[in-house]
């Protein structure tokens, strides 16, 4: 999926004038959209040297951490809203993140490739993992340590007490609000504790 229909869908669950942490900020691109579209404030996590300095050179703050390491620095309620967008499937404690994510922020925010989604279960009927546009990695050199789904999400989030408050799916750009497991190659919560 193209960057912009990623950020304008995240765009739209987070509050104008919020102060947010984008966890896994990659190159600060969706923190400074948010920045010129709502008018947010706040600052990305990221761990890769290069992404860091993408992030200084957008004009967005970061702060070069590693989040296996968790959020202890910062303070129950600290920011408006919390985004893991495509970070959850890169860690190993992501249970431990999703909590730390809802004490860290009023609201959070969460997008992921969507293994359920139709073309996938394709592949997997057919004997083979799933290479797509949005899982482009062979099983062997993936950077993701796991895979979820649509409605997977939603029973973890239920496990942990969060509420969820929105949940659709995307797919090229489009959002999909009937049957996103089935249809969606990203699913996308907003949830609150």
């Amino acid at each position: 999926m193209s960057e912009k229909p990623l950020n304008d869908a995240i765009a739209r669950l987070v509050p104008p004038g919020s102060r947010v942490l984008d966890l896994g900020c990659g190159d600060g691109a969706l923190l400074a959209h948010l920045q010129t579209t709502r008018g947010c404030s706040g600052y990305g996590v990221e761990i890769d040297d290069a992404k860091v300095l993408a992030c200084v050179r957008r004009g967005v703050n970061v702060l070069q951490l590693n989040l296996e390491d968790g959020l202890t620095m910062f303070g129950d309620d600290a920011f408006d809203v919390v985004l893991q967008i495509d970070t959850l499937q890169h860690l190993r404690n992501a249970e431990t993140m999703l909590r730390e994510t809802a004490r860290v922020g009023r609201l959070g925010v969460v997008a992921f490739p969507n293994f359920a989604h139709w073309p996938n279960r394709l592949h997997v009927l057919q004997g083979r993992m799933p290479v797509t546009k949005r899982l482009p990695y062979q099983w062997y050199d993936t950077p993701n340590i796991r895979v979820g789904t649509h409605a997977d999400f939603e029973v973890l989030a239920r496990r942990n007490g969060l509420t969820i408050e929105d949940s659709f799916g995307l797919h090229e750009g489009r959002e999909v609000r009937v049957l996103p497991n089935l249809m969606a190659s990203t699913a996308v919560f907003r949830f609150s504790s």
